[in-house]
């Protein structure tokens, strides 16, 4: 067990004491969710009550809803985003074909280099909710927080297949990566993060239900600001399921191909 944790151990201390050198920009991070927070709040203030028969499944307020969207959604873009700015960072810094030479396996690799960010993604999550609570008075009392662990579980697991794919795009082609590109536009855009996907209109709420981000942040905010049971929220559990079933084979396995493509064409260096 201990020899398991070694390598995981030593990505996250390395990723730490990196992003901790740099004081000033760890400070602004938390800062800057305050300010996030209190803008939204506001928003929330002008607002009133317009759009309150679209917010009454999530407790008819504005600002609980767009709070957890925001603070989850960290979750989602570092999910694809991690590996292929950890592959990218390697190209430019030397250490890709070092570390991919070594027998260290690649799920291992991928694990671990992603490790340090969704701690420090807990984190953030964590100051946005205790703000929304202690300070704007956001209502978490029937949270259902086994089931929302549930669920983000699910949501990494998912989009984190896709991250694989996205990180093969930066592995081959070095710049440019149309598939995080694409995906985290259309999330935005249809997936319910700053509104809910109700407003759209139906043809575009049908290609918003074919995004895992629609099933996540739906059933993150049912679960903490409705208190849906596990049974409530099943459909977006097997939902997430079937997206993790299909996804993360399928990133391991373009990733995988990714790296023989390189080490064969003698790339890794290459940026």
């Amino acid at each position: 067990m201990k020899s398991f944790m070694e390598k995981p151990a030593a990505f996250l201390w390395r990723d730490f004491v990196d992003d901790s050198s740099y004081k000033l920009a760890f400070l602004m991070q938390f800062l800057g969710i305050f300010f996030s927070t209190a803008m939204f709040f506001f928003i929330s203030k002008l607002l009133g009550d317009a759009g309150a028969s679209y917010l009454k499944p999530y407790g008819g307020n504005y600002f609980s809803f767009v709070l957890l969207g925001v603070a989850f959604y960290g979750y989602l873009g570092l999910s694809v985003r991690s590996l292929a700015e950890t592959v990218r960072e390697g190209q430019e810094m030397g250490t890709l074909e070092a570390l991919l030479v070594t027998q260290t396996e690649v799920p291992t690799i991928i694990i671990s280099s992603s490790l340090y960010s969704f701690i420090w993604a807990s984190a953030r999550v964590a100051v946005y909710l205790l703000i929304g609570v202690l300070v704007f008075g956001v209502d978490l009392g029937n949270a259902n927080i086994a089931g929302a662990l549930l669920l983000l579980l699910l949501t990494i697991i998912s989009l984190g297949g896709l991250g694989m794919i996205s990180a093969s795009f930066i592995m081959v082609l070095k710049k440019g990566d149309p598939v995080g590109w694409i995906f985290t536009s259309i999330s935005g855009l249809l997936g319910g993060l700053y509104y809910p996907v109700s407003v759209l209109p139906d043809w575009l709420q049908n290609f918003s239900y074919l995004l895992p981000v629609t099933y996540a942040l739906e059933g993150m905010r049912l679960a903490l600001l409705s208190g849906y049971s596990l049974g409530g929220l099943l459909p977006y559990i097997a939902a997430l399921t079937i997206f993790s079933v299909i996804m993360l084979p399928l990133g391991i396995f373009a990733f995988q191909y990714a790296v023989r493509k390189a080490k064969r064409d003698g790339t890794l260096t290459q940026y």
